[in-house]
């Protein structure tokens, strides 16, 4: 019996998605945020593009949706502390703004084509193609420069 229960202080069980009251764990809610806000991100996209968004809330959320994919920082991020500040704070806020501006109907739509979107395969051959492409054109830039400055 002692070996028995010895054996079984050495296995490991897989991680809890869960706590011991059924509630979601807090890395397994951050991940449903993030994705969340991936998923508004891409719906105030759509939803800049649709006629029925007021003007207001295109320019706004047009804003919102061009600073979080640029790869400019108000603040950079090799600043200590607040160099994250605007990705962990500002970007999810204007996003809650923009979505608040944008008429329910309008949104309800925008969020169910943004999931079925994402819900999409990816094809990792076009991904590849358009890899090879750049590389090749990196590398005839190279050559032309070589041969021009040789």
């Amino acid at each position: 019996m002692a070996l028995d229960n010895c054996s079984k202080v050495h296995e490991r069980e897989p991680a809890a998605s869960t706590d011991a009251a059924g509630r979601p764990t807090y890395l397994r809610r951050l991940k449903a945020r993030a994705g969340a806000l991936k998923r508004d991100t891409h719906a105030l996209y759509l939803a800049c593009r649709d006629p029925r968004t007021p003007w207001y809330a295109k320019v706004f959320a047009g804003g919102i949706v061009a600073y979080a994919l640029s790869p400019i920082d108000l603040i950079p991020d090799f600043i200590p502390v607040l160099g994250y500040l605007d990705d962990l704070i500002l970007v999810p806020l204007g996003i809650a703004l923009a979505v608040k501006m944008i008429p329910d109907v309008v949104l309800v739509d925008c969020r169910a084509r943004a999931q079925a979107a994402s819900e999409r395969p990816t094809s990792r051959t076009a991904a590849a193609i358009i890899v090879t492409i750049w590389v090749v054109a990196a590398a005839l830039i190279i050559w032309l420069a070589y041969r021009a400055f040789t």
